[in-house]
């Protein structure tokens, strides 16, 4: 089902000057934004970054959704070609004639200066269906990933099931999505309390545990999951470790100074895990050592888990 994105209108008033309707930078609500706009009868246009030139605070696949009456969402710079790019947009959507427009470096448009340094191409699309949109929703939503492909030749979107790089494909331009990170804290502490609260606050799907339950471990834990152990108790951790190893997330972390992960190392070598795959394990937990309070280990934590975040989805465009 088609979840409601803020401040959606059941009429198409006049055109207006392009207005936030809400900030986001996440693409399935910036997707939903725009599927909502076609399905209650308003015609809207997606915006993406498909070059860059030099620098870019934004990448490749960057979108914003406008929509008719000129409220928008999303963000293809730090914000400051986003008004402009609306106003394109909207013509677009007017004319009914996708265009390409370059902001920054090689760009007729002097008096909009990228603070970078760099260039961008935009593409403008008058969305025609909402079908490729919400076969992406529906994918993210079932944890799968998924794309969408754009042709400006022939001005047509379709969805793509398993696509893994963002960029140009020939004559098109690809764009992958993943499913939301999620996050599943273990523990019964103020340190795992306050994890899920900054996971929470960063935008991840979290949930939390205080043990081993085979009936939801393994159905929770796929490949855009993190694993993170809080416990003060081996034994309380080894079935949820033994669990996350099998299950492949792409992050596991675990409390504990390098001596109790020495004996942690020795007890899964004596259930049969080998070097390689406990190697897998991050322990002691973080980015940064010997955080003593449960803020700054939240902290440390989910900064390494954004960070390995990103080094898995590179690894997996590269491959």
């Amino acid at each position: 089902m088609l979840q409601q994105s803020p401040l959606i209108e059941q009429t198409s008033p006049a055109p207006r000057n392009p207005q936030p309707a809400f900030l986001t930078d996440d693409s399935a609500e910036i997707l939903r934004f725009a599927a909502e706009a076609l399905n209650a009868g308003m015609a809207a246009a997606l915006v993406t970054l498909v070059e860059i030139r030099g620098g870019s605070s934004r990448p490749l696949g960057a979108h914003m959704a406008v929509r008719e009456d000129g409220l928008c969402c999303g963000f293809v710079s730090g914000g400051c070609v986003e008004a402009a790019a609306a106003f394109e947009a909207m013509e677009v959507i007017q004319s009914g004639e996708d265009r390409m427009v370059k902001y920054g470096e090689g760009s007729p448009y002097f008096d909009i200066v990228l603070p970078c340094g760099g260039g961008i191409t935009l593409s403008m699309h008058k969305l025609r269906a909402v079908q490729p949109l919400l076969a992406v929703l529906n994918a993210m939503a079932q944890r799968q990933s998924a794309g969408l492909r754009y042709n400006p030749q022939s001005q047509t979107l379709e969805s793509v099931l398993s696509q893994r790089e963002t960029g140009w494909r020939g004559a098109d331009f690809a764009v992958s999505y993943r499913p939301c990170t999620r996050v599943i804290v273990y523990g019964r502490s103020v340190e795992a309390a306050v994890a899920a609260n900054v996971a929470r606050a960063a935008g991840y799907d979290v949930h939390t545990s205080d043990g081993f339950d085979p009936r939801t471990t393994f159905a929770l834990m796929d490949a855009d999951t993190a694993v993170i152990l809080l416990y003060h108790d081996l034994n309380r951790e080894l079935p949820v470790l033994q669990a996350a190893l099998a299950a492949r997330p792409f992050y596991i972390g675990a409390l504990g100074s390098r001596r109790t992960h020495d004996v942690r190392m020795q007890r899964l070598a004596g259930l049969g895990w080998s070097e390689q795959e406990i190697a897998r394990i991050k322990a002691p937990i973080g980015i940064f050592p010997k955080a003593r309070d449960a803020h700054s280990l939240a902290l440390s934590v989910l900064a390494d888990v954004a960070a390995a975040r990103l080094t898995h989805a590179s690894n997996e465009d590269a491959g």
